[in-house]
């Protein structure tokens, strides 16, 4: 995924953190920040450290990745949201990643109900 897509600074991640609107299932938190002047969407990712050593945490980071870059003609363009990983999903295979996370963008209204 290329860098225009990622919510970057602190303080554009903090921006869509602190608007309180949140969406989540039982392995991710999604934030959203609506951007109607934003020509694509943007994401920040976040794993914490209850996922385990930084090798398990790069790999959530990677499996989301992967997952935003297969959803991405799905997704809504015009907002900056967050994806904050739950301990629940460490150890979860890509394709089940794919489908929580899906199923928790669907729930904040970024991603197609096709």
């Amino acid at each position: 995924m290329r860098k225009s897509y990622r919510v970057k600074k602190e303080t554009e991640f903090q921006q869509v953190f602190e608007t309180r609107n949140s969406y989540a299932n039982r392995q991710f938190v999604i934030y959203v920040l609506d951007k109607p002047e934003q020509p694509h969407f943007r994401v920040g990712i976040s794993v914490g450290k209850k996922i385990g050593n930084a090798v398990a945490r790069n790999w959530v980071k990677r499996r989301i990745r992967q997952s935003i870059t297969e959803l991405k003609p799905q997704l809504k363009q015009d907002a900056d949201f967050l994806v904050i990983a739950r301990p629940t999903v460490a150890g979860k295979s890509q394709a089940e990643t794919k489908a929580y996370l899906s199923h928790a963008l669907k729930l904040a209204h970024l991603l197609d109900n096709d």
